[in-house]
């Protein structure tokens, strides 16, 4: 009875995760066909193009996380599989998470704190000047990275920040840690004794 049960609860799992992973994708489809539609121009010159990546990279995230769920499922026990297929929270919420934190780290890489040969190039932090709704906005839509290699880059580490839940926020916790080693040896060096100087 629980292999059968087991497969009941599975299956249902698995349609609740399709139903939401289509319902945003279609949702996300639409507002971004609605925003290049609207922001088609009248005038070809007074045309700016637009990227909408940053919903690229939400949307990758979000399939990692779907794709981890799936990958976990044969391995949870019936008692949590009870629960998942009770319940549209605890389906939906690790995709969710993934494209959260795929967003989170595509700032970590915009704002240099995670950098490397592996990790997507953008230009220098410096190069966007926010003062406004209108230049945040071109930050958004223009900050994107500096080739074609590095936005494949960025689709792969937004596609592992959804598959690997724990990936960004232990990146936050390393950073965090690194800033407090450095707060407290900064303290040290200032509160030396002058003739230790």
């Amino acid at each position: 009875m629980s292999t059968i049960a087991r497969q009941e609860y599975l299956q249902q799992i698995t349609q609740r995760l399709v139903l939401f992973t289509g319902v945003v994708l279609t949702i996300l489809s639409l507002t971004l066909y609605g925003f290049i539609r609207r922001s088609s121009c009248e005038l070809p010159d007074s045309c700016e193009p637009r990227s909408y990546l940053v919903v690229l990279v939400f949307v990758t995230g979000l399939l990692g996380g779907f794709v981890s769920i799936q990958q976990r499922l044969p391995s949870i026990a019936l008692d949590e599989l009870k629960v998942l297929a009770g319940s549209w929270i605890s389906i939906t919420l690790i995709p969710i998470n993934g494209g959260i934190f795929a967003i989170v780290l595509m700032l970590m890489f915009v704002g240099h704190i995670v950098q490397g040969a592996l990790f997507p190039a953008y230009p220098a932090p410096g190069d966007f000047v926010i003062n406004d709704a209108e230049s945040f906005n071109r930050w958004i839509t223009g900050a994107y990275p500096v080739d074609g290699v590095e936005v494949a880059k960025l689709l792969f580490w937004s596609f592992v920040a959804g598959f690997s839940e724990r990936l960004v926020p232990q990146i936050i916790r390393r950073t965090s840690d690194e800033l407090m080693a450095e707060k407290r040896e900064g303290e040290k060096e200032v509160n030396k004794p002058e003739k230790e100087q």
